[in-house]
């Protein structure tokens, strides 16, 4: 095993595969990839409709908890984090979602990140992708990352699109293309029947090449510096086996930990905030008051009715039944097993005067939590819905001078108004959709909130209860100028040579939309500012509400 490298790149996750694979395209670079988890090898990993279970299994994921946050009942919420090749690619519900346009022009109008526009970042979203029924303007045809669009064979998948048309709303037959806004089917990261991790398009063919080694079950501790006036990063400090292990790198070391633990090592190697650190006894670096800071997440709710029909998902979860979906995905990869179940969805806005949708969908077939926990007996469906750019902020901490002790996590969820006041329009313009005439034949009574919900009050006291996470924690390394910046345009961190960070921790704001594939899309454009090259400006067009300033639908 040789010690010294081009590359070192901390995690195997979404962003860490992506930046193996494409610079490792230059034969000639040594590459290290350092993974803290072991590799992907489960079942349940790669049978998509299994999600649940390597989300809750501590062998393949960080099983971190946030404090006891003050507007939630003070609840602890759960914040799984892949911990294996693929990272949480290898533990999502594999929902392909991009976000909006206007996200990425907000981040260039706001954050003075010119460079980032929507018009910059399409030709990365197409170069990623082979999406199965081909590519256009918008799509891509021959990138690493499979892309499926849910079959929605289940009536109900259906009965939500046309309910969402019957409300007023759009339909879109493509949310990632031309109109995100509107009610359609929606895609998913799976090919062939299974999962479609990074570690599967992107990890595993770079290390085919021989010029990219991966160390899984090993630990980063310590990012090593030398200088003064402006350090610069020459490699890491590991832990394999129980014993400290040093690697160093000739170009540069980069940091795709995620949110939680991309902060927390810069934090650990002396670069955040004096303030939180040098308690710690650590000595400075660099100082960006920044770092952990601005953390931001999706909150999501569940609007659950009974189903009057037995066409549910709740029959598979009986143990023979289980069986015999499983049998045939293994046998043949089709069947129930195949999907994540999120085949419709939609995105709305929730109120005249919001230029592009806030509220996103994910239908359900069934009446379920996320982890798997039905809090009824019966056939029902249901709709995730949650506000999509909240503007609550949290922070990530260390607590001590070791990586092996978890963060202080503190998301600060519904802590605005603003929070409470898109929540309750989430739960009442849900309510309204399946309302409509698509559900007559199937709607029971409700499930949650229930009836008895109907207050501002009723609600956000519902929302405080119940209300869980998307699994979308982001933005604690923020791209940008301004004094809570801690990296520019291309990643780099301020105040050090040598060093970048390139995962979701440097989104200056949450995306309209689930986080794997903006954050895929990020690592392919910044593996390109990094070779000195970069794709044309798209000149595609998107599709915004003519009315939006007076209109809600």
């Amino acid at each position: 095993m040789q010690t010294e490298y081009d590359y070192i790149i901390i995690g195997a996750g979404s962003a860490g595969s992506v930046l193996a694979y494409r610079l490792g395209e230059d034969l000639n670079t040594k590459i290290l990839v350092i993974e803290a988890g072991p590799m992907d090898h489960n079942l349940f990993i790669h049978m998509p409709s299994g999600f649940a279970y390597p989300m809750a299994n501590p062998r393949y994921t960080w099983m971190y908890e946030s404090e006891p946050e003050p507007h939630l009942d003070n609840r602890r919420v759960h914040c799984p984090r892949g911990k294996t090749i693929g990272g949480s690619s290898s533990i999502n519900g594999m929902v392909y979602i991009r976000g909006n346009a206007q996200d990425y022009n907000g981040w260039a109008d706001k954050h003075g990140l010119p460079e980032w526009t929507y018009a910059h970042c399409l030709p990365y979203f197409k170069k990623a992708e082979t999406r199965e029924v081909g590519g256009d303007d918008y799509r891509g045809a021959d990138g690493p990352l499979h892309v499926h669009t849910g079959d929605c064979t289940n009536p109900l998948y259906n009965a939500f699109i046309e309910a969402g048309q019957q409300a007023g709303y759009p339909y879109t037959a493509d949310m990632n293309g031309y109109q995100q806004e509107g009610f359609g089917p929606m895609d998913m990261t799976t090919y062939k029947g299974r999962r479609w991790s990074t570690a599967m398009g992107y990890l595993r063919p770079a290390l085919k090449r021989g010029n990219v080694m991966l160390q899984p079950n090993t630990l980063a501790t310590r990012l090593l510096f030398e200088g003064k006036e402006k350090p610069r990063a020459i490699g890491i400090q590991v832990e394999q086996n129980g014993k400290p292990v040093t690697f160093r790198a000739k170009r540069e070391v980069i940091l795709s930990g995620g949110a939680i633990n991309s902060p927390q090592l810069l934090q650990l190697s002396g670069i955040g905030n004096p303030a939180h650190l040098q308690p710690l006894g650590i000595e400075m670096v660099a100082t960006l008051p920044g770092v952990g800071e601005n953390l931001q997440d999706h909150m999501e709710t569940y609007v659950q009715y009974a189903c009057k029909q037995p066409i549910t998902l709740y029959a598979a979860t009986k143990p023979l039944k289980m069986a015999a979906i499983g049998a045939e995905w293994v046998l043949f990869g089709t069947g129930l097993g195949g999907t994540n179940h999120f085949e419709s969805g939609g995105f709305i806005r929730s109120a005249a005067g919001v230029k592009h949708p806030d509220l996103q969908y994910h239908f359900l077939p069934m009446a379920v939590r996320y982890d798997g926990n039905s809090p009824v007996e019966g056939h029902g469906f249901q709709a995730h819905v949650g506000p999509m750019r909240s503007t609550s902020r949290g922070h990530v901490r260390i607590r001590t001078k070791s990586a092996l002790d978890a963060p202080t996590i503190l998301f600060n969820y519904m802590s605005t108004e603003q929070d409470k006041k898109e929540f309750r329009a989430a739960i009442r313009l849900t309510r309204e959709v399946f309302a409509q005439k698509a559900f007559d034949a199937f709607r029971g009574e409700e499930i949650s909130p229930g009836k008895d919900v109907q207050t501002d009050a009723q609600i956000d006291a519902h929302i405080r209860a119940s209300a869980e996470t998307a699994y979308h924690p982001s933005c604690t390394c923020a791209m940008g100028t301004g004094d809570m910046a801690v990296v520019d345009a291309q990643g780099r961190v301020h105040g050090v040579q040598g060093l970048r960070v390139v995962d979701a921790s440097i989104m200056p704001l949450i995306v309209s939309g689930n986080l794997n594939v903006p954050t895929i899309m990020m690592a392919e454009k910044i593996a390109d500012a990094i070779k000195g090259q970069a794709l044309p400006p798209s000149p595609a067009p998107a599709w915004v509400h003519p009315h939006w300033e007076t209109q809600q639908r």
